[in-house]
């Protein structure tokens, strides 16, 4: 889908080198066209008006949405509602009451577009319009729509579900294609929302692995122990080896997050070896017979 940036519709060739040519004739009798558009319609054979899901696009909408820390790794589903310019659900944006019959346009005889005949210093030129009667459409309905009075939009509060992928980063974008404004007789614009993830307790990210410091304490350190560890997955047993000092990385494989769908960054835990304030008599005294055996 269009993103709405403009794009050349007439292949090779450039009408807009024209906007500055200014020499050997006056433009007075000319106020009112665009040459551009003359020359868009001039060589393109006279098809210069682009179809209505292109010329017509309805605005794009911007919004803001926080999620968890949890659901920026996993990923997740939003839903949530927002007022805006919406497809009139009586018609279906179309405008007329449903089950009406629709007439050819008398402005434009069905053709959506209105030829007109223009003198410019090329001579006479055949330029085509959209019909301002019809939207472009050919057709208009024989009974309009009451709900919307025949604007086939209309304001009002729109469900929105929006997907967030796994391991988005906080401040990224995430585009919903068609969740933006309606527009009659057009595409509707998109949806962009800015994400917003709050901070961890224990974690913090690193591209795809979870980094956190862990405290152990010196008899752990020296010896060995098991820590209770609370994963983004559930509670695991964190093997402390023996002899870890401080400043250590402890690494768990495949808790982190997720890259594709078989793999998964890791959990880098830092050591913070815990030296003890306050000792009891009897704690002293072992402390004294590491350090003469000199530990």
């Amino acid at each position: 889908g269009s993103s709405g940036g403009a794009r050349s519709q007439q292949g090779g060739f450039d009408p807009s080198g024209f906007g500055g040519f200014s020499g050997g004739f006056s433009s007075q009798g000319f106020e009112g066209f665009d040459l551009n558009d003359i020359f868009s319609d001039l060589f393109s054979g006279g098809r210069g008006r682009k179809s209505s899901s292109q010329a017509r696009r309805g605005r794009d909408i911007s919004v803001n949405i926080r999620i968890t820390f949890r659901e920026a790794v996993f990923g997740s589903e939003q839903k949530f509602s927002i007022t805006k310019i919406s497809s009139c659900e009586i018609c279906s944006g179309t405008g007329a009451k449903p089950g009406s019959k629709q007439s050819a346009c008398v402005d434009c005889k069905g053709q959506g577009h209105i030829n007109e005949v223009v003198q410019s210093f090329l001579g006479t030129m055949t330029q085509s319009r959209e019909c301002r009667k019809c939207g472009g459409m050919g057709h208009i309905p024989e009974e309009r729509c009451a709900h919307c009075k025949d604007e086939g939009v209309l304001r009002r509060e729109a469900p929105i579900t929006l997907k967030i992928p796994a391991g988005i980063e906080n401040g990224e974008t995430v585009r919903l294609a068609g969740g933006g404004e309606a527009i009659k007789n057009g595409a509707s614009g998109d949806l962009y929302a800015t994400i917003s993830v709050e901070p961890h307790t224990v974690f913090k990210r690193e591209r795809e692995n979870l980094v956190m410091n862990l405290k152990v304490k010196l008899t752990d350190a020296a010896l060995g122990a098991l820590y209770p560890l609370e994963t983004l997955d559930g509670q695991i047993m964190l093997t402390i080896p023996k002899g870890v000092s401080s400043g250590d990385i402890l690494r768990v494989k495949g808790k982190g997050v997720p890259v594709d769908q078989k793999h998964r960054g890791d959990i880098l835990i830092k050591v913070e070896v815990k030296t003890p304030g306050k000792l009891s008599s009897k704690g002293e005294r072992l402390f004294k017979e590491l350090r003469d055996e000199g530990v």
